[in-house]
């Protein structure tokens, strides 16, 4: 996500020096003036609608009958994306749409974009490695049943989701020290985060290894392990649709039985699915950017990688919002617990109590 590294560096970017390249030209520039007039709102609109989505997903994912590794870890991932929209709202208010005014440059605001650039990192950093999880948790337990009743546990799950939270914020280390809160131009009355001193010294040796860290480790990494498993999943669709052919070619009742079961755990590895390619979607482009940058330098940096920084950020907030439509149109159980909190009574379907002895493995249910 271009949270940190993009929000802050556009606000820190430099002049091109002369014969330097160029990698993106007018027109880039153009496009970023003309959509950061519509961002604010439109992140403010994706923040609002996201948040109370993923407070559904929490509310519903932690009911008992609802408890599994996998909506487990779903409810950590909520959980990250909420802090991240909680963090990014005040921000598009006081940035993009400047509700407050010359505020905007005081030591108070300036320890505020500190903490969200810190936070923010932190936070979507616990929910990509988190997605990473769903995935791997998933292919487990459609290719592997018998490891998945042994590693796919929840003791195994809650020991996981916890590692993850603690170790993001030691692999987002180098952002702590990358940059600073000082005077802007030596006017001590204003405020700005810019890049540290020690993230300046020795050409800039920590800048650079935070856009390394950044890319690789929050960004390519995650997307290469995703790529593959989402490409195993795939594949294990196919069988299943192969089994299911197979099985109805047969035509007996227990054959019936079996492939109704199937049709269960294909749905929600579809829905699954859907999770895991739109994070791809909108995250390997950014970590492709975040690469470049650290490659060809500052002048990609300042020229492209800065440009497309909104719109970067739009995309990974929608993609934190989408989750909850995914678990409502794919998973029927979601759906029906999510009647039970939210809707009156006498509106709840009776059937419901048949979803929650239905399971097999623990990792099966959504």
């Amino acid at each position: 996500m271009a949270l940190v590294v993009a929000e802050l560096s556009r606000n820190l970017s430099r002049a091109p020096s002369d014969g330097e390249p160029t990698y993106c030209g007018a027109e880039m520039a153009a496009f970023s003036d003309l959509y950061r007039r519509a961002h604010g709102y439109l992140a403010l609109a994706t923040c609002l609608f996201g948040l109370t989505t993923n407070l559904f997903s929490i509310a519903v994912l932690t009911r008992k009958t609802m408890a599994s590794p996998t909506n487990a870890i779903q409810t950590g991932l909520a959980v990250a994306d909420v802090m991240v929209m909680l963090m990014y709202i005040p921000f598009a208010l006081h940035y993009y749409v400047e509700a407050f005014g010359e505020s905007r440059h005081t030591y108070a605001w300036a320890v505020y974009t500190l903490a969200f650039v810190h936070v923010t990192q932190v936070f979507h950093t616990v929910s990509i490695w988190l997605t990473v999880a769903l995935a791997v948790w998933r292919y487990l337990a459609i290719g592997h049943p018998s490891l998945n009743r042994e590693w796919c546990s929840m003791r195994n799950t809650f020991v996981s989701i916890v590692s993850v939270y603690i170790a993001c914020p030691v692999i987002c280390a180098p952002t702590y020290l990358t940059y600073a809160i000082t005077p802007e131009r030596g006017d001590q009355q204003r405020f700005v985060v810019n890049f540290s001193e020690l993230s300046q010294r020795h050409d800039r040796l920590l800048e650079k290894l935070n856009f390394w860290v950044y890319s690789v480790h929050v960004k390519l990494l995650p997307c290469a392990i995703l790529t593959i498993f989402s490409s195993c999943l795939i594949s294990e669709l196919y069988k299943a649709k192969r089994r299911k052919a197979s099985l109805l070619r047969r035509s007996t009742a227990g054959a019936a039985k079996v492939s109704a079961a199937e049709r269960h755990a294909v749905r929600t590895t579809r829905m699954l699915l859907a999770v895991l390619l739109l994070f791809l979607a909108t995250e390997l482009p950014q970590g492709v950017l975040s690469l470049l940058s650290g490659v060809l330098g500052k002048g990609f940096h300042d020229q492209c990688y800065n440009k497309l920084g909104d719109l970067m950020d739009i995309l990974a907030l929608v993609n934190s919002s989408m989750n909850f439509i995914f678990y409502c149109s794919m998973s029927s159980q979601f759906r029906m617990t999510f009647s039970s909190l939210f809707r009156p009574a006498r509106w709840v379907p009776r059937p419901f109590k048949t979803a929650q002895t239905t399971e097999g493995t623990e990792c099966t249910r959504v």
